[in-house]
């Protein structure tokens, strides 16, 4: 007996905000990690990326149905049993996260919060050098991770013959009206992008200019540059010094 499908919503409007926001908030960081001139980028991103997370662990606990870790995260023999019915000719097909998926995503919300916390860390002078180069391989590593959710990604839409990525924008997918979700919590969502909005703006407003971070070091030249920037390690070295 078939069972009739349709469009249905899976994820739900914070889901898809969420997963959106880190993927930009993670590209940003990750190519402005060796400027100087985009110090102030990387250290928003990066505190952005710790509250995305922060949330949507929350999420993960209150959310809709696909949201919840208690729905898609599943045990190594399951994770071991989606993998193998991938050389089958009918894979074990799941509306929401599969199980492999599921542990990549887990990795990469442990990443990154292990990844803001090792450059808050080093920012504020914590912990010494050790700090800084846990920081840079916590970034590859996640890099790494992104890699393989990615190629995934790939594998699982040209299989199942559904466009994931597509999917994570509007949020339906195929399937029984009776999976779908009720709500999709769009008002959640907007103020979501609004307090990332309201933080970027913030941060932008009260950065120092160019002329007051150089002025820290009287000897050093005016600094020109189209793009503001937090005092870098040398300036905040010297003032201690100084004071």
């Amino acid at each position: 007996m078939s069972i009739e499908t349709t469009s249905i919503r899976v994820w739900d409007a914070p889901v898809r905000v969420f997963h959106w926001l880190l993927v930009l908030c993670f590209a940003g960081a990750y190519l402005s990690a060796e400027s100087e001139r985009w110090q102030l980028v990387h250290i928003t991103l990066g505190y952005t990326m710790a509250g995305l997370i922060a949330f949507r662990v929350l999420w993960g606990l209150v959310g809709t149905r696909y949201a919840r870790f208690a729905q898609f995260v599943r045990g190594p023999g399951a994770v071991m049993g989606y993998l193998q019915s991938l050389r089958s000719r009918a894979p074990e097909h799941h509306l929401g996260h599969n199980p492999a998926g599921a542990w990549a995503i887990v990795l990469i919300l442990l990443a990154g919060g292990a990844l803001t916390f090792s450059g808050w860390a080093n920012y504020n002078e914590i912990g010494g050098n050790w700090i800084e180069e846990l920081h840079e391989v916590l970034g590859n590593g996640m890099l790494l991770l992104v890699g393989v959710h990615v190629a995934g990604v790939v594998v699982s839409s040209r299989l199942h013959r559904e466009n994931l990525v597509r999917a994570m924008f509007t949020g339906r997918k195929p399937g029984a009206p009776s999976q779908g979700i009720a709500r999709s919590y769009g008002w959640l969502a907007a103020i979501l992008l609004a307090v990332v909005l309201g933080f970027w703006v913030n941060q932008w407003r009260n950065a120092p200019t160019p002329e007051n971070a150089a002025a820290s070091v009287p000897t050093a030249p005016t600094a020109v540059a189209t793009v503001p920037s937090w005092p870098t390690m040398e300036h905040r070295n010297h003032a201690r010094t100084v004071g």
